[in-house]
């Protein structure tokens, strides 16, 4: 509050010292405080315009350096990242190509050694089978050398109990005969 000396009496200020009504928007004050108002401003513009605003300034091109660079960067590592995936693609077409390859050529040697042993396993087929023929041809011939014994004793025991005399040339003979048919 502003003290006046006596005498002088101030339409703001009532008789008892105090405000009438609404200080700010009294007449007599106004150019006071118009004064304080642009010391307060002028205050804020040069705090604002050599202090806050520069260091607003600098923030905001650093962050635009940095989205630039970080941007630059995103895009090297993109196309690094490209040329990885194909370097991969390509290896991995190798890879397959190679195990296809090495597929293929497993097998054609096991087909290889699968007739190798399929051919030793006929020969000794055919060898067990010519040995089971000479056995057969052997066991035959001396079965038939067997039959043609007994058929001979058989028919001369016969013979005699029919009462009969047979020689020995006669009855063989006789069986060998009926052997041939």
């Amino acid at each position: 509050m502003a003290t006046e000396t006596p005498g002088t009496a101030s339409a703001c200020v009532g008789p008892d010292g105090s405000a009438i009504g609404m200080p700010q928007l009294c007449a007599d004050w106004m150019p006071n405080q118009i004064f304080w108002l642009l010391i307060a401003l002028g205050a804020i513009y040069f705090v604002l315009s050599r202090i806050a605003l520069p260091r607003i300034a600098t923030v905001l091109a650093e962050r635009q350096g940095t989205i630039t660079n970080d941007l630059t960067a995103a895009e090297d590592l993109k196309q690094k990242a490209v040329e990885a995936e194909e370097a991969y693609n390509k290896a991995l077409a190798d890879a397959r190509t190679e195990a296809q390859a090495i597929i293929a050529r497993n097998k054609a040697d096991l087909q290889a050694e699968l007739d190798k042993a399929i051919a030793k396993a006929d020969a000794e087929i055919a060898a067990k089978a010519a040995e089971s023929e000479k056995a057969i041809s052997e066991i035959r011939a001396s079965a038939v050398e067997s039959v043609e014994a007994v058929a001979k004793d058989t028919a001369g025991s016969i013979v005699a109990a029919l009462g009969g005399s047979a020689d020995d040339a006669t009855v063989a003979a006789a069986v060998d005969a009926r052997m041939k048919g």
